[in-house]
């Protein structure tokens, strides 16, 4: 039996990869939705976003609505400068929770391989994951001290991204992204509050407390300017009292949101660093004054954005040459070579030894069975313990000059 008689296991395929070209955001290893061509950056669940436009909108339009209809009676609190100050309050808040959902919050690019200039150790893999591309399993050091304003901080090293979070940088779970002086994850928004983002969120909230309590203070008014104070009149005007329980119970949670905020904003603290308490034992070193602070978040502008989701990149498609090469010479999708069953005949079984492959002329025994040859097989224990060096070369020499006959 020669080698003719043996084959390998067909390939899946066995040609070069095919890259093709692709916009970044088209492969983009993040949970984000890319709405415009990779213009508008949301996170995974838009039902979220489109919600809060309604909860915020539906209220607002209906108040000045009803607001616009009592213009006839001529009264001030009801005319056309109550209709249109709440439209205008109803338009910027829109306005920015649609600023706030759709930009980039601050993403910070991905690295492909490890820092290797940092790892500490490397471990050696077989050649056949080095054909199939696969990274070398690197170990980086999990944090690293880096100077911020005189003070030492640690920046923690990310598994999923490959890089040393920048300072006050964290990896977002719900978008998978690490992003910039990252805030918190606004479900109410379906977006990461960053760097990029932060400024707009601030306005947001706080138009929004301002538009609630706008809506329950006139509505309020104009309810008390009704004749009597009766169940009766609440029953013929069922939506300014609607409006007067709605925006009494949401200015608390948009109110109390904005106070904390605005402290956040006067310690120079995220939401993320608060909930932490990580300057509860040592100094703020990005503290600097509550006016600078104010300034730095409100004046400054925004940072510009680290990732272009709208550049040509080149994708190397799935079922590759990679693939191919592992499973002709019996690895599996991870490279891990399985010698006793990566070959078949003719018949389509599996050979039953990998070392016979390398057998040109098996040799029969008496018993008609084939005799492997020993220069592929390991010594057993007895030979390995007790072969000297010389006895071990002068085998080995033996073995060779047999397959030279």
């Amino acid at each position: 039996m020669r080698n003719q008689d043996f084959v390998a296991a067909p390939p899946k395929w066995m040609g070069p990869p095919t890259l093709t070209k692709k916009r970044l955001y088209q492969v983009w290893k993040g949970r984000n939705i890319f709405l415009c061509g990779g213009r508008l950056i949301l996170g995974p669940d838009m039902r979220s976003a489109l919600l809060t436009t309604i909860i915020i909108g539906g209220p607002a339009l209906a108040f000045c609505s009803k607001m616009y209809l009592r213009i006839p009676t001529g009264d001030l609190s009801s005319g056309h400068a109550v209709s249109i100050v709440g439209l205008v309050l109803t338009l910027l808040d829109l306005i920015f929770l649609f600023i706030t959902s759709t930009r980039n919050p601050g993403i910070i690019p991905r690295n492909t391989k490890p820092p290797i200039s940092d790892c500490v150790s490397l471990r050696s893999f077989p050649s056949i994951e080095w054909i199939a591309g696969v990274n070398p399993e690197v170990k980086p050091p999990r944090t690293k001290d880096v100077i911020v304003n005189g003070y030492t901080v640690k920046v923690k090293y990310c598994d999923t991204c490959l890089l040393y979070r920048p300072p006050r940088a964290s990896h977002c779970s719900t978008c998978n992204n690490c992003i910039q002086r990252f805030d918190h994850h606004c479900p109410w928004l379906n977006q990461c509050i960053g760097a990029r983002n932060y400024c707009t969120f601030i306005l947001f909230i706080t138009t929004s407390t301002i538009l609630c309590v706008y809506v329950f203070t006139f509505s309020l008014l104009n309810l008390l300017k009704t004749s009597g104070w009766t169940w009766r009149v609440f029953s013929n005007d069922v939506m300014l009292v609607s409006l007067i329980v709605y925006s009494f119970i949401a200015v608390w949670f948009v109110g109390g949101l904005s106070v904390f905020h605005y402290y956040l904003i006067f310690t120079n603290q995220t939401t993320y660093e608060n909930f932490r308490s990580m300057y509860s034992k040592r100094e703020n070193p990005y503290n600097i004054g509550a006016i600078k602070n104010l300034e730095e978040i409100l004046s400054s502008k925004p940072a510009p954005s680290l990732v272009n989701f709208r550049e040509w990149v080149t994708e190397e498609e799935e079922g590759t040459f990679a693939e191919s090469v592992t499973k002709r010479y019996g690895g599996n999708i991870n490279g891990q070579i399985d010698v006793e069953h990566s070959f078949y005949g003719k018949d389509g079984k599996p050979l039953p030894k990998f070392v016979d492959i390398f057998e040109e002329n098996p040799k029969v025994d008496k018993g008609g069975k084939s005799a492997t040859n020993t220069f592929f097989l390991p010594f057993n224990d007895d030979q390995r313990n007790g072969a000297s060096d010389d006895e071990t070369s002068q085998r080995t020499s033996m073995a060779v000059s047999q397959r030279k006959l």
